[in-house]
């Protein structure tokens, strides 16, 4: 979660808290000395699990405390100083555990005793495993999860009801740490809102709205939607870093040079119209001619950009770690990539109302104006390359990821048959949409093309109705002069 590091304070407050507890519960343990590794690996998977099936942001496991008094009698087990064979004991442990949740041991003095806490992040999304098994606590005992299938089932039942956005980026933080982490002033001026005079009535907006939520242990804390669209950096939070967008410029059409790559730190709703900006001064400009006037003209429409941009940023699969959104410019396209296989048919995306797996987020950016409202943002990113006779946009999924590639202005006869049909298919849709139907006369306009091009025109129509994307409004009608087009889903 955090990398701020907890301070002397807080984990002699946490420690206090703990020791309060009647008994060991399902998501802390208490130990002296027992350091055995595969034990200890053991634990974290079980601890992980049960502080989601708690409710709690993390579980905790503790030396130097005795396990029925709950007497700080110290202990020599230092994490710190311990090796698996050649290897540092906590990164073994994390390669053996799956998925790689964040853990972090605190070794510290109490009453001139030491004591060491293992802070745990709760499982988020499936059930941590170590060496390939899951656990669990039951009661204040460890065993394995595959033995209790109801709280197997519940445990499910938790990751399926809990939106990513609302799952905790960081636990127990006061109130400076909120306005230290999180811009709060951006949060208004997006809104339009004027800024409180005192911090009570931020800290009660920015609740309102889920940004925060009170911790039942005292002060904050901070969702992963406060996080993800406010953090001044995403680098505060650990599991959070590696969701930072990424653009990359390539020396051109491959990805063997790279001249510039850039990775932004802000949050998503402050920090986007700063990425747009970024990434259009990047962009090739094309050269042309009006009235004997020569002018530069962005290669890509800017209003194409940000839509494709704010949908990769949207509809992103948080659960993958390690990968986050990425905008790669080459000499002659652009290509926006998210995590996350798609929820709609590649080839639905400009009909279909979207599937997003995080709808909180999406809302709110629709709120700011940042995104279009639901369904129209692909429409925009077609009508736009139709609009400056670009190729039309690539939707298509690559393994576990959703990319979308604009590509540079080319000549009807650079084109070749694919970018035809993919350019008539998507301009059928479009005119679906419109309660319009497409024909030759539709099709020439979409190409740019003169009068006389009309077989041009026909051989376009006639490879995407043989490809199956395309059909006949009327299949009875023997008019091919007048023939009009659906697309193959109508």
């Amino acid at each position: 979660m955090m990398t701020i590091d907890r301070s002397s304070e807080y984990l002699q407050g946490l420690l206090r808290e703990l020791c309060a507890l009647p008994k060991e519960t399902e998501w802390v343990e208490f130990k002296v000395g027992d350091s055995n590794p595969v034990k200890i690996g053991e634990y974290i998977s079980a601890l992980a699990n049960s502080a989601a099936l708690c409710g709690k942001a993390h579980g905790y496991l503790i030396w130097g405390i005795k396990d029925i008094t709950h007497e700080i009698v110290g202990t020599e087990f230092l994490p710190s100083q311990t090796k698996k064979g050649n290897e540092e004991l906590e990164n073994w442990l994390l390669q053996a555990l799956n998925p790689k949740i964040h853990f972090k041991s605190y070794e510290f003095r109490v009453e001139n005793k030491m004591v060491v806490i293992l802070e745990i992040a709760r499982a988020a999304h499936r059930p941590v495993q170590f060496k390939e098994l899951e656990f669990i606590r039951v009661g204040s005992y460890k065993k394995k999860l595959k033995g209790y299938p109801e709280k197997e089932r519940e445990l499910w039942r938790i990751f399926d009801q809990t939106p990513f956005e609302e799952q905790i980026a960081a636990d127990h933080v006061s109130a400076e740490d909120v306005f230290r982490l999180l811009n709060y002033s951006a949060y208004f001026e997006l809104l339009e809102l004027d800024l409180p005079e005192n911090r009570e009535a931020i800290l009660d907006r920015l609740k309102n709205d889920e940004m925060i939520i009170p911790c039942s242990a005292g002060g904050w804390n901070i969702t992963n939607m406060g996080a993800i669209l406010f953090a001044k950096s995403l680098n505060s939070f650990k599991h959070l870093r590696r969701k930072a967008v990424r653009v990359i410029v390539y020396k051109g059409n491959s990805r063997i040079e790279t001249t510039r790559e850039q990775v932004g730190g802000k949050g998503y709703a402050f920090g986007f119209e700063g990425l747009i900006e970024f990434i259009n001064n990047l962009l090739p400009v094309n050269e042309v001619f009006g009235q004997a006037l020569r002018k530069e003209v962005p290669m890509y429409p800017e209003v194409a950009v940000r839509e494709l941009v704010a949908n990769a940023i949207i509809h992103q699969d948080f659960t993958m770690p390690g990968t986050g959104p990425m905008i790669e410019i080459f000499a002659e396209r652009m290509e926006i990539t998210n995590p996350g296989k798609p929820l709609v048919k590649t080839e639905r995306f400009l009909d279909s109302p979207p599937k997003s797996r995080n709808e909180t987020l999406a809302s709110f950016m629709r709120r700011v104006g940042i995104c279009e409202e639901r369904g129209s943002g692909v429409d925009k990113v077609v009508f736009q390359t139709e609009y400056y006779q670009l190729p039309a946009p690539l939707f298509e999924a690559t393994g576990d990821h959703t990319r979308c590639i604009l590509f540079a202005h080319k000549p009807l006869n650079k084109m070749d048959k694919d970018d035809k049909i993919r350019a008539c298919y998507l301009h059928t849709c479009l005119r679906h949409v419109k309660r319009e139907f497409t024909t030759n006369s539709s099709i020439r306009e979409r190409f740019g093309m003169k009068q006389k091009s009309q077989a041009i025109a026909s051989r376009i129509i006639h490879a995407t109705v043989e490809k199956g994307w395309i059909k006949l409004h009327d299949p009875e009608s023997e008019s091919k002069k007048h023939a009009k087009y659906v697309p193959f889903w109508v």
